[in-house]
Parts: structure tokens; sequence; C-alpha cells
């Protein structure tokens, strides 16, 4: 899929978005004066935001690059994938695994907008985008199964994804209904907000979230731990992101004092 003029006129400049906020804090260009005026608002009550931001980046490229090298994975879904942000997954999993094929998932038209931007692959591998709804798990299966051999080991990265997702709407039984899907070997690549190291500005945060039209979840330690039920963990668990297993760190930098609200996890199906 490419960009195109109906995709961009889909794209509501006047309420801020969620993607665009964080593409925001990344320094990226792809967002408006509505998602600065919120990135701002969430930066006076906690100016470190964009530190969390960076860092659930930075914990997606070091667990692509396990799975791609240590783990030999050949096979992606990202979904949730947002506004493209160089290295994206299929530039570090190719740069493995040249013959990796990656398909990323997304429903915002913004994404759509930059899909270009996220088919640039290698010529050994495949790069995709689906324009499908987390929500709907069964329709992205099928969809990606036109790229990917559900009977072999797939990578599937829900990053900064279900704190989008209530348990009223579903979260669990969307990722139980995927990695279901999945076969022995695979893994799941999971982050998700917290309360549980910074309550005060995480509950002031999720508030101008709200005041913005953008509905939030944190969930404490357990719940999201609960999203890796029967699969194994790797080392060290579900810890915050600027935590996780930063010998595979390259291109970061000091993310300075003080805790990233956000947990994440990887965990492999036996």
């Amino acid at each position: 899929m490419t960009a195109s003029e109906p995709a961009l006129r889909q794209i509501d400049t006047t309420r801020p978005h969620a993607a665009r906020v964080y593409d925001w804090f990344l320094g990226g260009k792809d967002n408006y004066p509505v998602d600065a005026r919120l990135g701002e608002q969430l930066m006076a009550i906690e100016p470190g935001a964009p530190r969390a931001a960076r860092a659930n980046r930075w914990f997606m490229q070091r667990a692509t690059r396990l799975l791609a090298g240590e783990a030999g994975i050949r096979q992606f879904l990202d979904i949730g994938s947002g506004i493209p942000t160089e290295p994206n997954l299929h530039q570090i999993a190719q740069a493995a695994a040249p013959q990796a094929r990656v398909v990323y998932v997304d429903h915002d038209p913004i994404v759509l907008a930059q899909a270009d931007s996220l088919l640039h692959g290698t010529e050994e591998g495949v790069t995709e985008y689906l324009q499908a709804d987390a929500r709907e798990p069964e329709r992205i299966l099928e969809l990606a199964a036109r790229t990917l051999d559900f009977g072999r080991p797939v990578a599937l990265s829900l990053i900064a994804l279900l704190h989008f997702v209530a348990d009223a709407d579903g979260a669990y039984e969307l990722v139980d209904t995927l990695v279901d899907a999945l076969a022995p070997g695979s893994c799941l690549v999971l982050s998700a907000m917290t309360a549980d190291l910074e309550p005060e500005n995480v509950r002031r945060g999720i508030e101008a979230y709200a005041a913005g039209g953008v509905t939030l979840v944190a969930r404490p330690h357990a719940e999201v731990s609960r999203f890796f039920k029967g699969l194994d963990l790797f080392p060290p668990g579900v810890v915050s992101v600027a935590d996780w297993r930063p010998e595979l760190a390259e291109d970061e930098w000091d993310l300075g004092p003080g805790p990233i609200s956000v947990y994440g996890g990887v965990g492999i199906k036996r």
C-alpha cells in the first residue's frame, strides 16, 4: 500500500492523536500543532515524557535485535506499528537477517499516508503494510498469512499498543487470539504503560490525554505480566523498558535519572 490523497484527507488535524504526539516526542515531523500542544502540556506535567517514548522505541529495537539474531526468528508481525521512525523494525531485523519477512499493521490514516517509508526493505526479504484495526485480530491473521507462514515461528510485536485497549474492550482476549495462532518457537514482544513507578504523574498524564479525546489504561506489573500467560519470559522478565537487556543497545544515549513508566518483556511460546 502507498500514500494516497484519500488517506491524507482522512487525517483529523483538529484533535490530537496519540501516535502523532509520540512522533513529536521522538522529534519527528509527522505531527500537527494540536499534537505539539498536547505534548507540551504533558511535558509540563512530566518533563521526562519524551524519555519514555525514546526508551520504548529503543526497547523495540533491542528486542528485535535479539530475536532476529540470537533467537533466529525470520518472520515479524508488528501490530500498531505507528508512524515510521528510523531505524524501524524491518531495518533492525533485516540487518541481522536480510531474508526476514516483516508485516506492519496499523489503522491510522497518517501511517497509511507514510506507508512508502515502511516498504523499503532488503531485496532478499519482504516488507508489507496492512491497514487494519488491532481489535480485529482474526482479520489481521488472515491478511498477514498472505506474507507470513504461521506454521513457522513469528515474532509478534505489540509495542505501546495495549494501553489504548481497556480490559472491557478485550485486551487480554486480543493477545490470546494472536498468540494462539502462532507456532511453537514464536515470541511476543510487548510494552505497556504503568502507574506503578510514578502514580501521580501518570494519573495527570492520563487526564491530559483524556481531555484531548484519547483514552489510556495504566496497568500494574501483575496485569502487564498477565499478557505473557503460558509463555516463557526471556531474562530479565517484565521490567521497565529502560532496564530490558541494555547490553543489546546501539546508538542510544543516556536517558538521565528517573523512572520510565512503561513495562516491557519478551516471551517465547514452547
